[in-house]
């Protein structure tokens, strides 16, 4: 059948389809296992009656939509995110309110029970989202995110390094779902140019948990220290962990599934989700690989170790959020005013994130807009590796934090924009690069010894390293993707010629990768 004329479709049709040229215009449908033929059926039909609207009207029932998942997926993601980072980071806070004190640590003690967390956490990221891209999310999260507050809670009944390092291992092996699973779910829902900001929205999340953590620990410091003769750093786990089980019940009734599967969507505003995420990507979100399949296909494509590596680089200069309180401890003030001296840092990165992750939505652009906060991270780590005056190492805190972690959303966005489709590749792929990063966190902690202290002179210098080599791989997988986008264009452009010569229809356009 013919395609319509272009004045019969909507503007925003218009966009997507000057990148995309499906190859049979009534096959619209992801493939999914909990779509049953009727349901299928009735999104094909609906599809087919988007293009009976007017402009006006399709936009209007397009930002609609758009602005519902916005309410009901973006709120509860950033809420769970920050007390995801919360549960994971309360070490450091508790380190400096007597922690490794009453549980007598001694040496590396504390180091190793900051990296056994990222043991478990990478043991369970790859199978959970393989999983996930065949399960309904808005359970199968909030199950873990339950789970993980549990666990969480249980820190405060440690009494022993034994007790400790056992707790924090499964806290890592319950957290593991999350993270990388929201990522997905969103790359699920958003197009490439609404997704770094997106991303950036959860992302913030995070950063925010920071500043969080320290006035939250030192309100608990003042007003818990001694109630029921516990510590305040075992009600700072108890709260916490409370918190988080009570939000996961909540989660499970308002987080969406898929386009095509999530009951509160009315039939219409499913064939939108679906339609417009189709057009972006250039195919369905096809859901016909085994769990093995889509994990080779993502193993086997090289920009998966590109991006890896720019993780990889990043998390190990990053680790250095698991010590900001033991870094503003060395300038020598109060707990509690050590713990809120933590917090500004983390809220100018969080401000830094939206405007960098909106600025790279708008343009769009990946590369630039990740490397160059990077190189003034770097800036952080060196002003910090050659001074221990309180007034210049407290402003390289937020060259560090604003630099490594103000463009980590982009990094995030870049890894969807590269892995569009299909979903169950981009799962694996954003599980791999995930658990890939986050062996940095196992290693990076024993950059900080106590015997280093307050230089941590050999900790920012590997930072220093580690950033500068991020800053490389940025620029290489740009190169990559300039020349793959370079060969489609010549073979698309081959292609039309032959079309013209007689030597068949044009095949499926392909969407260029965004650098």
């Amino acid at each position: 059948m013919s395609k319509p004329s272009s004045t019969s479709i909507p503007p925003v049709q218009q966009d997507f389809l000057a990148e995309t040229d499906l190859k049979n215009e009534f096959d619209h449908v992801e493939i999914v296992n909990d779509v049953e033929n009727s349901q299928a059926s009735s999104l094909h039909q609906e599809i087919e009656a988007l293009k009976r609207l007017s402009p006006d009207e399709y936009a209007a029932q397009h930002s609609k939509l758009v602005r519902k998942i916005d309410i009901r997926l973006l709120p509860v993601l950033f809420v769970l995110l920050i007390l995801n980072y919360l549960d994971r980071n309360a070490l450091a806070s508790a380190r400096v309110q007597g922690l490794e004190k009453d549980l007598k640590l001694k040496g590396d003690q504390f180091n190793i029970a900051i990296s056994i967390l990222f043991a478990g956490y990478i043991l369970g990221q790859i199978p959970s989202n393989m999983i996930l891209s065949k399960v309904r999310p808005s359970i199968y999260l909030s199950a873990w995110v339950a789970l993980w507050g549990a666990v969480s809670a249980t820190t405060a009944a440690a009494d022993n390094f034994t007790h400790l390092l056992v707790i924090r291992f499964f806290l890592g092996v319950t957290e593991s779902p999350y993270f990388p699973g929201a990522l997905f779910l969103l790359s699920s829902w958003y197009t490439k140019k609404e997704l770094a900001f997106r991303t950036s929205i959860l992302y913030t999340g995070s950063l925010l948990s920071g500043a969080f953590s320290g006035l939250i620990s030192a309100g608990i410091q003042k007003g818990l220290n001694g109630v029921s003769g516990l510590s305040s750093w075992r009600w700072l786990f108890i709260l916490e962990g409370v918190v988080t089980v009570a939000a996961a019940v909540f989660s499970a009734f308002i987080l969406p599934d898929y386009p095509a599967t999530t009951k509160w969507l009315s039939s219409r505003e499913k064939a939108i989700a679906v339609y417009r995420l189709e057009q972006d990507a250039g195919v369905r979100d096809e859901e016909t690989m085994t769990l093995f399949q889509s994990f080779k296909a993502a193993a086997v494509d090289y920009k998966l170790y590109l991006l890896a590596i720019i993780i990889i680089t990043k998390t190990t200069a990053g680790a250095v959020t698991q010590f900001i309180p033991t870094v503003v401890a060395t300038f020598g003030m109060s707990k509690v005013n050590t713990l809120l001296l933590t917090a500004p840092p983390y809220l100018f990165a969080a401000f830094l994130a939206l405007t960098i992750s909106y600025t790279s939505d708008r343009k769009p652009e990946r590369c630039f807009h990740l490397l160059t906060p990077i190189l003034f991270g770097m800036v952080g780590f060196i002003i910090a590796t050659t001074t221990t005056k309180t007034a210049p190492r407290y402003f390289s805190l937020f060259l560090m934090i604003g630099g490594m972690f103000g463009s980590y959303n982009v990094a995030l966005a870049w890894i969807s924009s590269t892995f569009a489709r299909p979903r169950a590749k981009r799962a694996a792929a954003y599980a791999t690069i995930n658990s890939l990063g986050n062996v940095a966190q196992i290693w990076s902690p024993y950059l900080y010894k106590s015997t280093t202290a307050p230089s941590y002179h050999l900790a920012f210098t590997v930072n220093t390293v580690m950033a500068g080599v991020a800053v490389v791989f940025c620029l290489v997988l740009r190169w990559c993707l300039k020349r793959e986008n370079i060969r489609m264009d010549r073979s698309d452009s081959a292609e039309g010629n032959d079309e013209e010569r007689g030597a068949g229809p044009t095949p499926q356009a392909r969407v260029r990768y965004v650098l």
